[in-house]
């Protein structure tokens, strides 16, 4: 059994799979951790993902929250969203596409409560015989490409910050939740990049990771706004740093 933590998953137009995703959280969370809470956070969806959220955490035994962005706000606001109303100490987000199986949440959750870590995520690159179902080549090469981006652009040593699977030690990890400003799919880059500055433990841990079709991000217009991002996150961390220095030096 695994300690109480809170499961967030952010959702936008997920009409289509939300209600077998939620059910199927609920149902691992009653086995393996009852205390846990499940906290959803619908980010501005149009179709009819919040009316089905509401009718499967209707009947679960769990405790369960649906929260609400309006209008769409972006992934990165919904997890920021859900993590800062977490009640658990340990809080992990998952995508609404189950990529990555729950049954790979110990590999996250264990080393927070060892006190190994403050902040775990999941990585398809460091070992790829995990990785069952592979995206269409062209955008797991992009992938490869924007992780490597990353790395140079803001000197992260992590191989892959995108997969939709992270856990928080939130006693900790809340100040830079708080201070995280990203709301689009460079996210996670900016709370890995915030962690690091603050001397948070952070560790890359590989997991299972099967694609699943209906992906909400666009290939072209998507990758370009995810650098732009990064590199606007980079050159806005770099002047606080002058900024900084200045200071110190009158």
């Amino acid at each position: 059994m695994l300690p109480a933590f809170s499961v967030v998953i952010p959702c936008y137009n997920e009409a289509g799979r939300i209600g077998e995703t939620l059910r199927q959280t609920l149902d691992y969370l009653r086995n393996e951790s009852p205390e846990s809470e499940l906290i959803v956070v619908n980010d501005g969806s149009t179709d009819a993902t919040p009316q089905i959220a509401r009718e499967v955490l209707a009947t679960a035994e769990t405790q369960t929250r649906l929260l609400e962005n309006y209008p769409n706000r972006g992934k990165g606001a919904a997890v920021r969203t859900g993590l800062l109303a977490a009640q658990r100490p340990i809080g992990l987000f998952s995508d609404a596409d189950l990529s990555t199986p729950l049954s790979e949440t110990p590999k996250l959750i264990q080393p927070i409560v060892n006190e190994d870590v403050d902040l775990s995520f999941g990585s398809r690159a460091l070992d790829r015989k995990l990785i069952g179902v592979h995206q269409p080549w062209r955008r797991e090469y992009a992938g490869r490409v924007f992780n490597l981006l990353v790395r140079i652009a803001t000197g992260l040593p992590f191989w892959d910050t995108q997969c939709g699977f992270k856990a928080f030690r939130l006693e900790v990890c809340r100040p830079i939740l708080e201070a995280a400003r990203v709301n689009g799919f460079a996210f996670d880059v900016e709370l890995l990049f915030l962690a690091r500055r603050a001397g948070l433990r952070v560790r890359e841990i590989p997991v299972r990771w099967n694609h699943a079709e209906g992906s909400k991000v666009d290939f072209l217009r998507d990758s370009l706004r995810m650098l732009r991002e990064v590199v606007a996150l980079r050159f806005s961390r770099w002047g606080e740093t002058l900024s900084s220095r200045r200071t110190l030096d009158q």
